[in-house]
């Protein structure tokens, strides 16, 4: 009679390459999709004069990240779980700083939210 043990996990040590790494700033990113990936376009937003003196911005695209679903997935997760740590550590992260709250009687219920 054969016994029904656990099959052992064998560790794999993950070794990290960062000389190919280049690293940008962004300060907002455009994404688009297609069935089977999702484009992310990292770039800086930067105020740009008109000759309409009307204000205008130019979307400077510094990289542009390409990913499967499952991967898309496994980064909001991620993402997620970073932005709720550092904000049960420093409070709330303010998107739309300088401009009153919305939401009744002045609350904070108006920008999008994290899932819990």
């Amino acid at each position: 009679m054969s016994e029904n043990t656990p099959q052992q996990q064998q560790q794999v040590q993950l070794r990290i390459d960062e000389s190919k790494m280049h690293t940008t700033y962004a300060n907002t990113i455009r994404t688009s999709t297609t069935p089977e990936e999702v484009v992310l376009d990292f770039g800086i937003n930067m105020p740009m004069p008109s000759q309409e003196s009307q204000p205008a911005m130019i979307f400077s695209v510094g990289s542009r990240v390409v990913m499967n679903w499952a991967g898309i997935k496994r980064l909001a997760i991620n993402l997620g779980q970073v932005v709720r740590q550092y904000e049960e550590r420093n409070g709330e992260i303010q998107l739309n700083r300088g401009q009153p709250p919305a939401g009744p009687a002045g609350g904070s219920g108006g920008g999008p939210r994290l899932a819990q």
